[in-house]
């Protein structure tokens, strides 16, 4: 089945070979991927290409154009780069430089995605089809600067030479709600289209229960079965908190592999709720009645490379993490404000960050406090000791949140930073910084933060600002609901 070496017209002819792209792990995770399309008898493989807003882009390729790919890539858009959650160009036309400063983007070129193969797995949900995370580059062969994965590469390398390997656990919250209709009308195609109406699936507030989770287990079994399929190491489904509204939780899993798990995650689940009439959303507060937050907890540690042992567990009874554990939680604590961007990257996920809320308001630590914005986890001399961050939002780009947090983790490490005193009590009355109250003031922060321009490079910190000040931009110029409710009848 594998093609000759330039019959397809896929891709640039030797480009993988060409710029070295592909390292001898991933070539042999090719040679096992060509065998499983043939095992499996598979006729599509979907090339993903996650986005600066975290949303999986592809090209449905042939079995045969993805196994050409591995010596040539496909061609793609790079136009996406320049398109914000709306699909909207929010940079000049056709400027210099993309209106991004990045030469090789002028004019709106294709770029080559060259597949990672270790990602590759088989659809369980889907006819006879394969899925693959694929890596950007210029047709130069240059890496492209501003693709997220790439930043995430870039930490784990520096964990990496720093003598740790990164171990990081998922709990994501999200709703499942009834689409009452699958017909879309004429005027509900727009740019963006209006939410779906939508009912509730499970009634909510029974807190972990069982009858309630039990209530839509031909839901949690279809769930179940593709994450299984799927490869991802699944630990466990639960009833959340609000109406229909579902908790998830994997196993850790070291270096990029919990962002890839997390993007195969989010667009499974959706796919999985839309064969049955559904509709999954990682929005973190919706606009509907009784509905609560959900946040993405990021649960990590560091391990020694030249130990295999895990760097957070501490070597004295009276202390629940290492140093280096310490010095990691100190680095994310430092850098958190201007993080945000990356952990709650939407307007509507600063609504999360209120008091009492189960979520973090402020800049705090603590042992088993889930008010507090990371949660230390284990007991001392515990060999499963980790920290817990709470600070992320569901619908954040994995790449970007994973990428920025070990970046400040380690910063914290290499600069030998002590934490703050840990909470003892009330999180929500510490005396300590406020996280930011909008996306607006997040921005502003990440703007003028030395670090992350210095660890991430002006060019990416400028696009994100850019493309979240477009955003910002296009929600204050909307009139709301609140406003006509506030002052339409009033004035």
């Amino acid at each position: 089945m594998t093609p000759e070496s330039g019959e397809r017209g896929v891709g640039k002819h030797g480009f993988v070979r060409d710029h070295g792209l592909l390292d001898a792990e991933q070539r042999d995770a090719g040679r096992r991927s060509i065998e499983r399309i043939e095992e499996h008898g598979l006729r599509t493989v979907r090339m993903i290409w996650v986005d600066q807003h975290g949303v999986p882009r592809c090209k449905f390729m042939s079995a045969v154009d993805y196994i050409s790919s591995l010596e040539n890539g496909i061609d793609f858009s790079a136009a996406l780069f320049n398109m914000d959650t709306a699909n909207k160009v929010f940079t000049p036309l056709f400027a210099e430089g993309g209106g991004l400063g990045i030469p090789e983007l002028t004019g709106f070129p294709d770029m080559v995605l060259v597949p990672d193969p270790s990602t590759f797995c088989v659809l369980p949900y889907a006819d006879r089809s394969g899925w693959v995370v694929t890596d950007a580059y210029f047709s130069n062969g240059r890496a492209i600067p501003i693709d997220a994965r790439r930043l995430l590469r870039q930490q784990v390398a520096a964990g990496e030479e720093m003598g740790f390997d990164f171990v990081a656990g998922l709990e994501v919250e999200f709703y499942v709600v009834r689409r009452d209709s699958d017909r879309i009308e004429l005027d509900e195609t727009g740019w963006p289209p209006p939410a779906p109406k939508v009912s509730v699936i499970e009634q909510g507030y029974q807190y972990l229960s069982e009858s309630r989770l039990g209530s839509i287990n031909h839901l949690v079994e279809r769930m179940r079965d593709a994450y299984l399929g799927l490869g991802l190491p699944l630990r466990s489904i639960e009833d959340e908190w609000g109406p229909g509204q579902i908790e998830v939780t994997f196993e850790p899993m070291t270096g990029l592999g919990a962002a890839d798990a997390m993007v195969l995650f989010r667009s499974a689940t959706k796919q999985v709720a839309g064969e049955l009439g559904m509709h999954a959303t990682f929005m973190c507060r919706p606009g509907l009645p009784n509905f609560f937050s959900s946040g993405w907890h990021l649960h990590e540690s560091l391990r020694d490379r030249a130990t295999g042992k895990n760097a957070f567990t501490s070597s004295s009874a009276s202390d629940r993490l290492s140093e280096t554990g310490r010095r990691f939680v100190a680095g994310v604590l430092e850098h958190a404000i201007p993080m945000t961007v990356f952990t709650t990257p939407t307007i509507n996920g600063y609504k999360r960050f209120k008091p009492y809320s189960f979520a973090p308001d402020r800049v705090t630590w603590a042992n088993e406090n889930r008010g507090t914005m990371m949660r230390v986890q284990g007991d001392p001399l515990e060999k499963g000791a980790h920290v817990e961050n709470r600070l992320g939002e569901p619908a954040a780009n994995p790449y970007l949140y994973l990428a920025a947090n070990l970046a400040a983790g380690l910063d914290g490490v290499r600069r030998k930073l002590e934490p703050p005193p840990i909470v003892e009590a009330d999180p929500y009355s510490a005396d300590a910084p406020a996280l930011p109250a909008s996306l607006w003031e997040a921005v502003d922060a990440l703007d003028g933060d030395a670090f992350f321009r210095e660890t991430f490079g002006d060019s990416f910190v400028d696009f994100i600002v850019g493309a979240k000040r477009n955003e910002i931009s296009r929600f204050l110029s909307e009139v709301t609901d609140w406003e006509m409710r506030e002052y339409f009848e009033f004035y």
